[in-house]
């Protein structure tokens, strides 16, 4: 198995055109880590100007909800035009409004110009990476598909981080204050270009759509009646409904502890920037747990068994680790949440994949993603209007530590319920 692995990954690697696809993902994505490094400092960790909680939660549901709500429908153009062309123009509109963003940042303007370019640069880029997903079965062969896809999804991910390293890092070389955060945010512009001029490198046709794919493409209405479609086709479902009500509650709860941290970070503990990346830090390296020790546990245990586990473990995690409001414990506790909703949503796709048929499969999974960042918006908000300015809440940490069990007290009832159910059907005398 590992060599197959290994020979699949070498082939891969081998071709030039996935080799150029992948260099425009992770130039495209050490720019997006650049210029949100330079955002989160400008808003959050700013000496000249300090957003409150409400403000960095409304910037949140501003740069989330839009894209959440339309990325659904971003198939309906990535299938209608030529993928190549849409690299290309995607990359050289961020790159002319990087500088208008960086503009707005140096004169001190936080108000809604800057949201509203801020938005839509993040939302042409998650346009650009949903076209770079829809081209990767151009540049690889069939039967490495999902080697190339885990490449390149990982590769970003781990680019994209180096870039906010970077953005970070150029920070201490420039001005303190707002001319500093203009400075980074307009040296993202560098990776836009560099991607823009590496996808000129394909041919017009190359990436797509193909005859196939046009053929099959939907309309703005198809994807509507498809989602509500796939909602239906959950709630017969049941075991994937119940767990993506619980991936929701999780993704509500770990709203309040951004929130949270990001106040810690700036009033309480004052470590700033270096606080928000240790923290971030732990998170992953949760979630690389989770992606390691989930595939395991699953055989060992019940996968409803395991999700209760970890929503417990993460109830247990806040109470252990955050209620004494120190640097360390925050640490601790974001590497167990980090683990805790990996390994939820490793279960939740898991189940979405094997339970959901192939024709509801891509419906289901547009639902999950737009309820995924929807709550998290709604975590953020209850944050920014319970917590103080200083993010020390006894009350609201207790709250999120229960929340976290009740969610998974709720969870597992439901679930071994429709598992008898279920049972009785095959087995009444088990049951």
């Amino acid at each position: 198995m590992a060599t197959t692995a290994v020979t699949d990954l070498r082939a891969i690697l081998a071709r030039g055109d996935f080799q150029r696809l992948l260099a425009v993902r992770f130039a495209t994505q050490v720019a997006d880590g650049v210029f949100q490094a330079s955002l989160a400092g400008s808003v959050l960790f700013n000496p000249d100007r300090q957003a409150d909680a409400l403000k960095v939660a409304l910037g949140f549901a501003i740069l989330l909800l839009p894209y959440s709500l339309v990325g659904p429908f971003a198939g309906v153009l990535i299938d209608r035009f030529r993928r190549r062309n849409i690299l290309v123009v995607a990359s050289l509109l961020r790159t002319l409004m990087m500088p208008v963003v960086a503009g707005v940042v140096w004169f001190g303007d936080q108000g809604i110009p800057f949201f509203l370019f801020a938005l839509v640069i993040l939302s042409v880029n998650r346009f650009m990476l949903s076209a770079l997903s829809a081209a990767v079965p151009h540049v690889t062969d069939p039967d490495r598909l999902v080697t190339a896809n885990s490449v390149s999804s990982t590769g970003g991910t781990l680019f994209f981080a180096l870039g906010g390293g970077l953005g970070i890092a150029l920070k201490h070389f420039t001005e303190r204050g707002d001319h500093g955060y203009a400075v980074v945010a307009a040296s993202a512009l560098l990776g836009c270009l560099i991607a823009a001029l590496l996808a000129t490198g394909f041919t017009s046709d190359q990436l797509g759509p193909d005859a196939h794919e046009r053929a099959r493409r939907e309309t703005v209405s198809s994807v509507v009646r498809g989602m509500a479609a796939g909602i239906r086709h959950v709630g017969q479902r049941r075991s994937t409904g119940y767990l993506l009500l619980a991936i929701t509650g999780h993704r509500v709860l770990f709203g309040v502890l951004t929130i949270l941290t990001l106040l810690l970070c700036r009033n309480y503990f004052h470590s700033g920037l270096t606080g928000v990346a240790y923290v971030g830090v732990a998170i992953a390296t949760g979630s690389f747990i989770a992606a390691v020790v989930t595939p395991w546990a699953t055989r060992k245990i019940a996968s409803r068994s395991w999700v209760t586990l970890l929503l417990v473990a993460a109830a247990a995690a806040e109470l252990a680790g955050g209620l004494p409001f120190h640097p360390a414990g925050m640490v601790v506790g974001g590497l167990l949440v980090g683990l805790a909703g990996q390994g939820i949503k490793i279960v939740t796709d898991t189940s979405v994949q094997v339970e959901c048929e192939d024709d509801f499969r891509g419906r289901v999974f547009s639902a999950y993603d737009t309820l995924f960042n929807v709550a998290m918006v709604a975590g953020l908000l209850i944050g920014a209007m319970t917590l103080p300015d200083t993010g020390k809440s006894y009350a609201v940490l207790v709250g999120v530590a229960l929340g976290y069990a009740v969610v998974g007290v709720a969870y597992s009832l439901l679930a071994s319920r429709w598992d008898r159910r279920l049972l009785s059907r095959t087995d009444p005398k088990r049951a």
